[in-house]
């Protein structure tokens, strides 16, 4: 089994603007999926959710800015999940509440060092 990184993008709707019921019925349907990757033995570290503002470094000068930019490339969250190859690793992120809301899921090998 290798290790791959399931970085969640988009689909971020403002919580605010949501009743309690409608943000308990999404995170119900993460929990599940979430669950069910656990019980097969593939989640191998749930990850976590990631705040919505955040600061950029970057460049010789070691410049600082605000970020993230672009909503549709808003990293919401993370996970670790453990899979044969990238071929599984892709399929079983089909499974994510993500897509329901209009978001994706990078997949991402974890390189052997």
């Amino acid at each position: 089994m290798s290790e791959f990184l399931f970085i969640y993008r988009g689909g971020m709707r403002d919580f605010r603007k949501q009743s309690p019921e409608e943000m308990q019925q999404v995170m119900q349907k993460w929990m599940t999926w979430m669950q069910g990757l656990a019980e097969k033995g593939h989640l191998k570290d749930r990850g976590h959710p990631l705040e919505p503002e955040g600061k950029l470094v970057s460049g010789s000068g070691k410049n600082v800015t605000d970020g993230p930019y672009a909503e549709k490339d808003l990293v919401g969250g993370f996970s670790l999940v453990e899979a044969k190859d990238l071929a599984q690793a892709a399929e079983l992120s089909k499974g994510c509440p993500i897509f329901d809301r209009g978001g994706a899921v990078e997949v991402r090998p974890i390189m052997q060092m």
